[in-house]
């Protein structure tokens, strides 16, 4: 089966191809990884996210959310049943790719570059309040507590950075904002499924990671759980790519956040 790339997508697949360029290429210049560690930040709120909506969604509670500075991070909710202990282990990184796919569907189907970022600092804002800050307060327990201090500060740097670039910054800016940070959501959890691949082998020692979670709420080793992820992740990235290089609705032609389009393929 052939996909053709539309006209009108390819500006914006070249803003998509250049912020993937310059996510790898800061992985492998020298310290370079500190330009590139907010963005890893965002990712794991994203992540945690994943896991605390889950479980609001399935009927528990989130008891805190903490993200700490090497980039992992943790989210305690009250365990209901089998299918709530897989919907919530799996929401992470599959929140992840999920996320960075809506980033992508959304700046090319029409909602403009900087309501997108608004959105997701309110988003990171909330979580960080909600579920990084009161949750954990009331909850009372000290390992609750110990994860609050980077946990605020980082997500009011990471919205506190978001909402200025969504209100001042140029069409072209926020474009290229919102597609580095579904480039990072994406490659992130690619990567962090990969990592827990190689942690699922049965030659690994043993680290507690979400596939280790899905084993014990199923009997199923956690190396199956993580390919079967990993297919998954696969399965949305491709179907939000199969919409990003798809021809927009000529409704939407006149979208003024898409500034990449000229005037001939509008």
């Amino acid at each position: 089966m052939k996909y053709k790339l539309s006209q009108d997508a390819r500006p914006q697949v070249m803003t998509l191809l250049l912020a993937a360029a310059v996510s790898i290429i800061l992985w492998f210049v020298p310290f370079a990884e500190i330009l590139s560690y907010p963005f890893r930040i965002f990712v794991t709120f994203i992540h945690e996210g994943g896991h605390a909506v889950a479980a609001l969604l399935t009927g528990n509670s989130v008891q805190s959310l903490s993200v700490a500075m090497n980039g992992s991070g943790e989210t305690y909710t009250t365990q209901g049943g089998m299918f709530s202990q897989m919907l919530v282990s799996s929401a992470g990184y599959l929140g992840a790719m999920s996320f960075g796919a809506l980033l992508l569907i959304l700046i090319r189907r029409a909602i403009a570059a900087r309501f997108v970022l608004f959105g997701s600092a309110a988003l990171i804002l909330l979580l960080t309040t909600v579920f990084g800050l009161f949750k954990p307060i009331v909850a009372g327990s000290w390992g609750s507590l110990t994860g609050i201090p980077f946990t605020l500060f980082a997500g009011i740097v990471l919205a506190g950075a978001l909402f200025p670039v969504a209100r001042f910054g140029s069409p072209r800016i926020a474009t290229f904002i919102v597609s580095f940070l579904a480039v990072q959501c994406i490659l992130n959890a690619l990567l962090d499924l990969k990592n827990v691949f190689f942690l699922s082998s049965p030659f690994a020692p043993t680290v507690p990671t979400d596939a280790v979670n899905m084993a014990n709420a199923t009997g199923i080793p956690a190396i199956i759980w993580t390919i079967v992820w990993i297919v998954i992740a696969f399965g949305i990235l491709f179907l939000a790519l199969r919409v990003y290089v798809a021809a927009r609705d000529r409704a939407f032609d006149a979208q003024p956040d898409l500034p990449f389009e000229t005037k001939a393929e509008a």
